[in-house]
């Protein structure tokens, strides 16, 4: 049988208890255990699809077409196992599936009620993960203790220690131990009035994570044990850092996977030393190379949190610190375009819908390949530098996507055959993984270095591929296609260093030690630019006057 870890949160949300749960995977793989993890989500939604980038940030797509919450691209990242729709649970999914079965007549009739049949739910969806293949099931629980819509996920996981035995549950409480200033001192009560609030639910913690900006006292950690009825070692202070890669470092060299380990009598060495390895290899990445991002999201950086990690992990591999500078993609619509773009050693064109910014992200695409600056467009990304090249290159002015003009003359990205049909927004876009074949020879081939790759997709509208033929002729390589070769997957300017685009998402499969080959030759080809650009600056020094009163403008 697995054990089992329950991950929750207390004082504020936003205290990590997502990195917390990834870091305790990535020390249990460390131990050789085999972990599995999901995130239990206290909103309505059925999933975030169809949710607000600028409220909830990314939607973290899974091999299988699973529109989950981003927690799950930190547990991905961090225990480096793909995960499925079955790692993430909504309430509104939970109620979906309990109406359902009231519906169908399971219940024969009775009463549907929170408690035995919603809590039941969700206990059924903690051991769908169980197998013969997994030895720990590590389980976050969104929201905050003391909310009323996370109830009867308490209520459930109190039950699920009862029934699958003590010594097979760990519970782990995250809280905030803050710093008022006028008194110069941290303060402990919010910790213990919110293990008070979950000790009424019927949970006592066996290990408490507390977040500051400070170390903690040894004295404060002692108070903390006393108040709050656990081991003074299970008392882990979780300290600010700037790379979110040392935290397992730092949670092991504070005992939280040897208490967990006791708790759930495990007993596994660990080797640390791959970890360790990475994390100095972070540290002696400097080499900058300043990178921009072209969206429409930039006041929520969290709207990008897997294409911002996976630019730090070609990073890590080139020993390059990314400097990402964040522009919004109406803001290189007009006359300062260019000024806003000089200073750049390359550029990304993230996914996105609507029409909003689309001409903007058409002129990054412009100015890139123009100027020779490598870019990688994602998504929406790859549409926009398809529109650019048919406008500018080959001479449709008026080309677009349907998207965003419905009447174009040319709609060189159009929807889906399959799409035409579909009222329901929610869960009915292109989901999940789809294999691609790569034209030999291609910088696309070259860099996965194999000729057949899978990726994740998440989109409505296509390449339209009756524009197929006078677009390869012009220069436009459709370097990667679908098996029955009827989509276009990846495109690639053949006289560019680095103009590429794709259908997919390549960041959701990016990893801190083995980098998205997209995203590593971008940061290669990124790195060359930036030598040639300092180079011709050096030698023009009025351009270079200009081009650092860019580079402080688009910082301000």
């Amino acid at each position: 049988m697995p054990k089992h870890i329950f991950v929750t949160g207390g004082v504020a949300s936003g205290l990590g208890k997502g990195l917390t749960a990834s870091s305790l995977g990535r020390l249990l793989k460390m131990r050789g255990l085999r972990v599995t993890m999901q995130k239990l989500d206290p909103y309505i939604n059925v999933d975030p699809g169809t949710m607000n980038p600028f409220e909830h940030g990314e939607v973290f797509v899974t091999d299988d077409g699973g529109e989950t919450d981003l927690d799950l691209g930190h547990y991905e990242r961090f225990i480096d196992e793909p995960l499925t729709r079955a790692s993430n649970a909504t309430t509104g999914s939970i109620y979906q599936s309990v109406l359902a079965a009231e519906r169908r007549g399971d219940y024969l009739g009775r009463t549907v009620q929170v408690i035995p049949h919603v809590t039941d739910e969700i206990k059924r969806r903690i051991r769908r993960l169980v197998s013969d293949e997994v030895d720990v099931v590590i389980t976050e629980v969104g929201g905050t203790v003391g909310d009323i819509e996370i109830l009867p996920f308490l209520e459930a996981i109190r039950q699920f220690r009862n029934e699958v035995g003590r010594d097979n549950v760990c519970y782990v409480h995250v809280t905030l131990v803050p710093f008022i200033g006028p008194s110069g001192e941290q303060k402990t009560k919010p910790t213990q009035h919110s293990v008070t609030e979950l000790r009424s639910r019927g949970i006592q913690p066996d290990v408490i994570v507390c977040r500051s900006d400070e170390p903690l006292s040894d004295s404060l950690k002692r108070k903390i044990s006393s108040q709050c009825d656990v081991d003074n070692r299970a008392v882990i202070n979780a300290v600010d850092v700037k790379n979110i890669y040392e935290l397992p470092l730092i949670f092991h060299d504070e005992g939280l996977d040897t208490v967990i380990c006791d708790v759930l009598r495990i007993d596994s060495p660990i080797d640390l030393t791959p970890w360790r390895d990475l994390v100095n290899r972070i540290e002696a990445s400097v080499s900058p190379v300043r990178i921009g991002l072209i969206g429409k999201y930039v006041d929520l950086h969290d709207a990008y949190l897997s294409v911002i990690e996976s630019l730090k992990h070609a990073g890590f591999h080139h020993g390059a610190q990314i400097e990402v500078i964040w522009i919004q993609a109406e803001d290189v619509e007009g006359l300062l375009a260019d000024e806003r773009m000089s200073s750049l050693d390359g550029i990304v064109i993230p996914g996105g819908f609507g029409p909003r910014g689309i001409e903007g992200k058409i002129r990054a695409a412009e100015f890139a390949r123009e100027n020779t600056v490598p870019c990688l467009g994602l998504c929406l990304g790859m549409q926009v530098m398809t529109v650019e090249f048919a406008r500018n290159v080959l001479g449709l002015a008026d080309a677009n996507s349907t998207e965003f003009n419905a009447a174009t003359p040319h709609p060189v990205i159009d929807l889906m055959i399959d799409q035409r049909e579909v009222t329901n927004k929610g869960g009915t876009m292109r989901l999940g993984a789809y294999y691609a074949v790569l034209s030999p020879g291609s910088k696309v081939a070259n860099a996965y270095g194999e000729p057949v790759v899978s990726e994740r997709h998440r989109h409505r509208y296509e390449f339209n591929s009756n524009y197929r033929a006078r677009i390869e002729a012009a220069g436009l390589l459709c370097s990667g296609t679908s098996p029955d070769k009827t989509l276009v997957e990846f495109v690639e300017l053949e006289n560019h260093p680095f103009w590429v685009g794709t259908q997919a998402h390549p960041e959701f499969k990016s990893r801190p030690d083995r980098p998205h080959p997209l995203f590593r030759e971008l940061i290669g080809a990124a790195l060359k630019y930036r030598t040639q650009r300092l180079a011709n600056l050096a030698q023009h020094p009025v351009d270079s006057t200009v081009a650092h009163d860019s580079q402080k403008s688009v910082a301000r």
